[in-house]
């Protein structure tokens, strides 16, 4: 059974940092891609950030890029989002996601996903 298991959210102020882990099991992790989506009150989920299987190629929503880093390590079946300067905006549930379609940024490309881990930013 296929499991991603998202943690490291939070509650933080503005303009600080937190790093989220995503841990795959019951998948041979490092045949997906992996991408992080976020979810906010009242909105669409909506694309984050994406890795390719080695690591080699990284793609982020314009909303984060600059602020966001994302990363895997296959040997220990886990990505990571780094996420540093922190604003308002930025609250929401952020999912973890493997994907097994043509577009990353695309939600319904993904075969598997986390529960969920809450980031609220304070102003």
């Amino acid at each position: 059974q296929v499991q991603l298991v998202e943690s490291g959210g939070g509650l933080v102020q503005a303009g600080a940092s937190l790093r989220l882990s995503c841990a795959a099991s019951g998948v041979t992790f490092s045949s997906y891609s992996m991408g992080w989506f976020r979810q906010a009150p009242g909105k669409e989920r909506e694309f984050v950030a994406a890795v390719s299987r080695s690591d080699r190629s990284t793609y982020y929503a314009d909303s984060v890029k600059g602020r966001f880093t994302i990363s895997r390590d296959n040997a220990k079946n886990t990505v990571y989002l780094e996420m540093n300067s922190l604003k308002p905006e930025d609250t929401a549930v952020y999912y973890c996601a493997a994907l097994n379609g043509a577009s990353y940024c695309t939600a319904r490309s993904y075969a598997y996903w986390g529960q969920g881990t809450q980031v609220t930013v304070s102003s």
